[in-house]
């Protein structure tokens, strides 16, 4: 087996191999790899990584869409309702809208 520095890019064959990808074991040049969660992996590997990532938020989106528009009809109607319990406790003389014209100050 080459050692590294001996090692040629699997896409630039004029290139040195500066690493090599852990999931795939091909040697990649700087140009061809990244770096993610502390190790280099090469474009083909880190795709395959984040598509299933993102697969996994796709599939519960719909869900979580469905879910916050649930939780926002209830805080609705729970704010309404308390609303309306308000005003129905209220004293009848406040909804005639006579409330204004007694002399406060007298009392």
């Amino acid at each position: 087996m080459l050692q590294l520095h001996e090692q040629r890019c699997l896409h630039h064959t004029l290139r040195e191999a500066v690493a090599r990808c852990p999931s795939c074991a091909q040697h990649f040049c700087r140009e061809c790899v990244t770096e993610h969660d502390g190790a280099l992996l090469c474009a083909g590997c880190l795709r395959k990584l984040t598509t299933a990532v993102e697969e996994r938020k796709r599939r519960w989106a719909g869900a979580s869409r469905a879910v916050a528009a649930c939780a926002g009809v209830l805080l609705a109607w729970m704010c309404f309702y308390v609303a309306g319990q308000w005003l129905v406790s209220m004293p009848s003389e406040f909804h005639e809208g006579t409330l204004w014209k007694r002399d406060l100050l007298s009392k």
